[in-house]
């Protein structure tokens, strides 16, 4: 999600404004507002972009269709899809060509589901439950295959994949998980400390797939848990009693408003603080080619 941020930031300060985004860049009101304080346009469809304008696609990918508007209109596309989701992608296209039928486990209405389901969507079903699961009927039972969308609950995923599992026997997954590191490192956090807290305030917008399963993962631990987007929006009745508060983002969440709500938190007598920290992040994906390349030749003095 960050390296998504700085392909925005770096092509304004190459190119200056407007530069337009493909649906919002990631999920979070106050990334999305910064970036169009400095001159990022987002946009629902590519055919609102001026014919021949620069355009970026979203972390979240795009389909197929969605390139091809944006070749015949000559945009200039500079790709922001987490190498994550293009790993899906990838993994659905190789499935389709196999002639398996592909089960995608993820919400129909987010944007990743559709960019996945865009690469080969005469194979592709979408299961959302362990309901959609039981409704399925396919082709071939012995051709069959799953992927799931990068920002879903472990635990709703294993659910599900069990009993995919139970039905196909002959099933295949990716050769490794799909969901996203920092998604599933957040919520391997979640669990670790909801033993040790009495509430869990989670910084995130409300359209943000990952954020929401943080308070989904609190909950089914048993422990109260509230998405807020700063610290503003904190109900003080939501402390009464409490003793613990435990503090997590989802993975696009500006780390100062983390600090923010840390800060309020301790004017309001929460003053001992304790960092834990289940496991390291040290995955760090490169910028796209085509953005450093662009970059290296505007340094060169070669870029018209």
């Amino acid at each position: 999600m960050v390296r998504a941020v700085d392909v925005v930031r770096i092509a304004l300060e190459l190119y200056g404004a407007p530069i337009y985004v493909r649906k919002e860049i990631v999920h979070n009101r106050y990334v999305v507002e910064e970036l169009r304080n400095s001159g990022a346009v987002c946009v629902d469809e590519i055919d609102e972009v001026p014919e021949g304008a620069r355009v970026i696609f979203s972390a979240h990918g795009v389909s197929p269709a969605v390139r091809k508007i944006a070749q015949n209109r000559n945009l200039k596309v500079i790709d922001a899809t987490c190498p994550l989701v293009t790993k899906v992608h990838l993994e659905a296209v190789k499935f389709a060509r196999l002639g398996y039928t592909i089960i995608l486990i993820g919400h129909r209405e987010h944007e990743e589901v559709a960019g996945t389901l865009g690469e080969a969507p005469a194979s592709t079903v979408i299961v959302e439950t362990i309901e959609d699961v039981e409704a399925l009927d396919v082709p071939d039972p012995a051709r069959v295959c799953y992927l799931t969308q990068t920002t879903l609950s472990l635990d709703e995923t294993t659910d599900i994949v069990a009993r995919l599992k139970q039905r196909y026997p002959a099933i295949q997954g990716p050769p490794a998980q799909d969901i996203c590191y920092a998604t599933q490192n957040r919520q391997l956090a979640v669990r670790a400390v909801a033993p040790r807290c009495d509430l869990l305030l989670v910084v995130g917008s409300n359209n943000s797939s990952n954020s929401k399963r943080l308070v989904e993962v609190s909950e089914k631990a048993g422990v109260p848990a509230h998405l807020i987007d700063d610290a503003a929006e904190v109900d003080p009745a939501w402390l009464s009693g409490v003793r613990t508060v435990a503090v997590t983002a989802g993975a696009s969440a500006p780390e100062n408003l983390v600090q923010n709500l840390i800060a309020a938190l301790r004017s309001k007598g929460f003053q001992r603080l304790e960092e834990i920290q289940v496991t390291g992040e040290d995955v760090r994906f490169s910028l796209p080619s085509d953005l450093l390349q662009l970059a290296s030749a505007l340094a060169a003095g070669k870029l018209v």
